[in-house]
């Protein structure tokens, strides 16, 4: 399994970049959000991958952080989902994104990306949701790792790759609170949910103030 790629990309086309690994070129499918915010040819890059084998077909999906390609896997993971569209989702709403409409159970922002319907929104948001504080929880880039993958790397040594973006912030205290409303007795689900629009409320916010808007959130109305 490659997991994943450093190298130099030879060319950028509409929906991936060709990546030369020591003389070996890779074809890396990429969101429009990842292609966007990677380097233009000639220059280094590095990303994480994962194949999807079929009986006629092997094809690479790039990804910037571990937090986009859980995401991607999970997404494949739903009937009716296919690499094509899982791209599409995580191309529209980003990895962040994407946690947050699962975990509030907006199956709308989901439905907002090329090809998915409505049906199939709701099946993601539903068969995903219990999943999502997990992910969320994930945080690291390509940089990060550099030097940590042994066996599923494939590494090569020109210049340093240019820094991948920075993961959430607040990852960590969104962990936390979610830790802290499950000991709590609330479901991941809705713990999730709770948490999520309290960081999207107040970005950077620390574990406590999260997790004071969360029970907020979380009491019964009226």
């Amino acid at each position: 399994m490659i997991g994943k790629l450093s190298g130099r990309i030879d060319y950028r086309g509409t929906d991936h970049v060709l990546i030369d690994v020591r003389g070996v070129g890779y074809i890396v499918y990429c969101s429009d959000r990842t292609l966007a915010g990677l380097p233009p040819a000639g220059e280094a890059v590095a990303l994480y991958t994962e194949l999807l084998v079929r009986e006629d077909l092997l094809q690479l999906f790039g990804f910037t952080t571990l937090v986009e390609k859980e995401w991607h896997r999970l997404l494949i993971s739903v009937q009716g989902i296919g690499a094509k569209a899982a791209m599409a989702i995580l191309g529209t709403l980003g990895p962040d994104g994407v946690g947050r409409a699962i975990a509030l159970g907006d199956w709308n922002a989901v439905k907002a990306a090329p090809g998915v319907g409505p049906k199939i929104a709701q099946r993601v948001v539903l068969e995903l949701k219990a999943k999502a504080p997990g992910v969320m929880a994930m945080g690291g880039t390509v940089a990060q790792a550099q030097g940590t993958e042994q066996a599923d790397v494939i590494e090569s040594d020109p210049p340093k790759a240019r820094p991948a973006p920075a993961p959430n912030p607040n990852a960590s205290a969104q962990a936390e609170a979610l830790s802290a409303l499950s000991n709590l007795g609330y479901a991941p689900g809705e713990a999730a949910g709770a948490v999520a629009q309290a960081a999207g409320d107040a970005p950077g916010s620390d574990t406590s103030t999260l997790i004071r808007a969360a029970l907020k959130l979380l009491a019964p109305k009226g």
